[in-house]
């Protein structure tokens, strides 16, 4: 039997993918723009780098240990300059960005960090049966550690109001 002929549905689809991938790049690029600039005006020294990762564009800025004040206290700074790429990106591209911006390395400890505490609290509900809250944390945190707890086999929500929304992990049904 011969292989069915490829459609045109698949090479749409082929090419929404690649439009997709091209969109966020150019994310990237108009993101790595913005930040670049900031860097010039506040006088750091940092290199950025870019990638995509999934459905979204990474920027991130490595450099001296002076950008550390560009994270801030809790990763504030670095949330608040998120949100201000991601508005330079809209401006230019019209459209909502994901994107995920790091310095100096901070998401990526972070997260690491997240996900053991999500894998722990795991361990704890399933030994005790009994649900258990976590701390308020960020949208970021919030989702890596309820990626955590879905890998370890539970089910998890979030709860509360910003910027006190907390994860509560869910023994097993």
């Amino acid at each position: 039997m011969d292989a069915p002929e490829p459609t045109e549905s698949d090479d749409t689809a082929e090419a929404a993918e690649t439009v997709e991938v091209e969109d966020l790049e150019n994310e990237g690029d108009i993101a790595a723009d913005y930040i670049e600039g900031l860097l010039d005006i506040a006088d750091y020294d940092g290199d950025i780098d870019m990638d995509v990762e999934g459905d979204r564009a990474l920027v991130s800025v490595v450099g001296s240990s002076e950008l550390d004040e560009l994270i801030g206290e809790k990763g504030e700074v670095l949330e608040a300059l998120q949100e201000l790429t991601r508005l330079a990106v809209h401006r230019t591209t019209g459209s909502r960005s994901r994107l995920m911006l790091d310095i100096g390395g901070y998401r990526e400890a972070r997260r690491k960090t997240l996900s053991r505490i999500g894998a722990e609290a795991a361990d704890e509900v399933k030994q005790s049966g009994e649900i258990k809250p976590l701390a308020p944390m960020t949208p970021f945190e919030r989702k890596v550690v309820h990626d955590a707890i879905a890998a370890a086999g539970l089910r998890s929500e979030s709860e509360g109001e910003e910027p006190n929304r907390f994860v509560v992990v869910h023994p097993a049904s």
